[in-house]
């Protein structure tokens, strides 16, 4: 159901883009800021500078790498709903496993198969993830049965109180 909430698929790109940098940002500037922490000289004034400087230096360009594997598969994602004409998770499978190619062409071939492997791999663990979690919580919104709740006889015997009996 959450497909149908998303933006349709030109912005969707961008939104992904945005959506990936601001958790590369975000995550990158948590542990460039621990690292920084721990790499600065002793003192705490010094070690707050380096945490501080290690966040400026480092953060964005790990939001800028999470942004640009953010837009590659959602294009591709994308691309792959035009094609087929379909939204499931075989679009997303195979978005992680090129995404993957793609960004480890630069050192090879069998750099390029292992990351598309692992990438198609990790999104299928997500979908599959995703597909049993709406399983086990669709559950609660099964109708139920008419005679399960509408038979009074389940409630056990009532007790009618007489309005005229002399309490005493």
């Amino acid at each position: 159901m959450e497909e149908y909430a998303r933006e349709p698929c030109p912005w969707r790109i961008v939104d992904d883009c945005g959506g990936a940098f601001a958790m590369g940002v975000i995550g990158g500037g948590l542990f460039q800021a621990v690292k920084g922490f721990r790499n600065a000289p002793s003192g705490i004034s010094r070690r707050m500078t380096g945490s501080l400087v290690a966040v400026k230096q480092r953060a964005p360009i790990v939001g800028g790498q999470f942004a640009v594997w953010g837009g590659l598969f959602s294009t591709i994602d994308c691309s792959l709903v035009y094609l087929r004409k379909k939204e499931d998770p075989w679009n997303s499978i195979i978005s992680g496993a090129a995404t993957g190619g793609i960004l480890a062409a630069r050192s090879g071939v069998a750099a390029m198969t292992g990351s598309a492997v692992i990438g198609g791999m990790l999104l299928a663990m997500i979908e599959g993830v995703g597909i049993l979690l709406t399983r086990f919580t669709s559950d609660q919104f099964k109708p139920q049965a008419p005679g399960e709740m509408s038979d009074p006889s389940v409630l056990g015997p009532s007790v009618v109180l007489n309005p005229e009996a002399n309490y005493q």
